[in-house]
C-alpha cells in the first residue's frame, strides 16, 4: 500500500518533463527568410524580408516589408500580419542601405548580437542603390531568384576573391577595437547580371568612411591570407590567373614609429599573351601593377585613418594600453611601410621562349 501511494505521489512530477516543447512551433508554421534588408527612415527603419517560395518548377522569392522604430518591432508586426511566425535564425545575408552605413551601423549590429535572432555568422553587405528597387527587382526576376544573394557570397558557389566577405560578428568586433577595422562588400543592381560589385566599404568605428575598388579588395583579401585563387589580372601584353598566395609580415616599433614589411607571394599561370613577351617581362609587369595598387591602397587607408588590414594588431604589445585608442590618429598615419611583391610563374601554358 505504501509503495502505491509513493508512485501516485510522484506521477504529477513526472508529467512536467513531458511538456518541455509546449511552446515550440512546427516548421510548417514558421517563415524563414534567407536575407534581410535594412534601410534608414526619417524616424526608425524599413525592413525587407526575402522569403523563399519553392514550387514544383523553381525556387521563387517573396519580399515582405515593414516599417517601425526598431527592428524587433517591425518583425513582430510582420509576424502578426502573416499566417506563420517569422524566424530570423536562418538569415544568411544582411543588406544595409548606404545611408544607414554612413550614419553608423553600431546600433543595428549591437541589436543583432544582443537579441541573437540573427546568426552572428550572417554575411553583411551594403546596397549602393535604391534599396526598395533592389529588393523589388529580386522579387520580379524571371526564373526565380530565391537564393541569389546567398549564392553570390557563398565560397563554393559565386564568391570571387575581389569581393570582401564580412560577417556580423566581424563588424561588431571592429566597432569595439582600437586596432582593427573592416571592409564590407558594396553591391547594386547590374545591367546584364542581377548583381554588380561596386567595391568595398571601409567601415571605421561602425561608419562608412571610404570606398575601395574591387582590385584593391583583392589585396585586402591577400593581406589577410584569404585565397585569391582564380583572379585574372589583365596586363598590356598578357593575362594571368592567380593559383595561390600567402603573405609574410615583419613588424618593428622604433622611436614611437611602426615599421611593417609585407611580402606577398603569388603563384600564377599564364593564360594569354599579346605579341611575344618573355616570362620575365610578364613577371615584372605583374609585380609592378600589384605594387602600385598596394601603395595606393595604403595611402587611401592612412588618409581616412581606417585600418581594415589590421596592421595595428602587429603592434599591440609595443603600445601602452592607455595609448591604443590613439592608434589610428597618432601612430597609423606615421606608419613606415615596405611592401614586396613576388610572383612565381608556375605554368607557362603555350608561351614560347620562356628563357628569354
Amino acid at each position: 500500500m505504501l509503495k502505491k501511494m509513493l508512485i501516485f505521489s510522484l506521477l504529477p512530477f513526472l508529467l512536467f518533463p513531458l511538456s518541455g516543447c509546449w511552446d515550440n512551433r512546427d516548421i510548417n508554421h514558421r517563415v524563414m527568410p534567407i536575407s534581410i534588408g535594412v534601410a534608414k527612415m526619417d524616424e526608425g527603419y524599413k525592413v525587407f524580408l526575402q522569403i523563399p517560395e519553392p514550387s514544383s518548377e523553381s525556387l521563387g522569392t517573396r519580399i515582405v516589408t515593414g516599417e517601425g522604430e526598431t527592428i524587433n518591432q517591425i518583425i513582430d508586426n510582420i509576424s502578426v500580419n502573416m499566417e506563420s511566425a517569422v524566424d530570423l535564425l536562418h538569415v544568411k545575408v544582411i543588406v544595409v542601405d548606404k545611408r544607414l552605413a554612413e550614419e553608423g551601423l553600431n546600433d543595428l549590429i549591437s541589436g543583432f548580437i544582443r537579441s541573437r535572432d540573427v546568426s552572428a555568422k550572417a554575411v553583411i553587405a551594403i546596397c549602393d542603390d535604391n534599396i526598395d528597387q533592389f529588393f523589388e527587382s529580386m522579387e520580379n526576376a524571371e526564373g526565380g531568384e530565391g537564393t541569389i544573394l546567398l549564392d553570390y557570397f557563398e565560397k563554393y558557389s559565386g564568391w570571387d576573391p575581389h569581393v570582401a566577405l564580412s560577417r556580423v560578428w566581424e563588424v561588431y568586433r571592429s566597432s569595439h577595437s582600437y586596432t582593427r577595422d573592416v571592409a564590407i562588400p558594396m553591391i547594386k543592381r547590374g545591367q546584364t547580371t542581377f548583381l554588380e560589385i561596386v567595391g568595398s566599404a571601409v567601415i571605421k568605428n561602425g561608419r562608412l568612411v571610404e570606398v575601395i575598388s574591387s582590385d584593391e579588395t583583392l589585396l585586402y583579401n591577400a593581406f589577410n591570407n584569404k585565397s585569391t585563387r582564380g583572379k585574372i589580372e589583365i596586363l598590356d601584353d598578357a593575362s594571368v590567373m592567380i593559383l595561390s598566395n600567402d603573405t609574410d609580415y615583419k613588424a618593428e616599433f622604433t622611436d614611437q614609429t611602426p615599421h611593417l614589411q609585407t611580402t606577398f607571394n603569388f603563384s600564377v599561370m599564364i593564360l594569354e599573351t599579346n605579341g611575344n613577351p618573355s616570362a620575365q617581362d610578364i613577371k615584372m609587369n605583374l609585380e609592378e601593377l600589384l605594387l602600385d595598387r598596394y601603395k595606393a591602397l595604403i595611402v587611401k587607408l592612412k588618409t581616412s585613418e581606417a585600418d581594415i588590414l589590421g596592421i595595428g594588431q602587429h603592434f599591440r604589445k609595443e603600445i601602452p594600453r592607455k595609448d591604443l585608442k590613439n592608434w589610428r590618429s597618432d601612430y597609423y598615419p606615421n606608419l613606415a611601410f615596405n611592401p614586396i611583391i613576388q610572383v612565381d610563374i608556375q605554368n607557362y601554358g603555350n608561351l614560347k621562349h620562356t628563357t628569354n
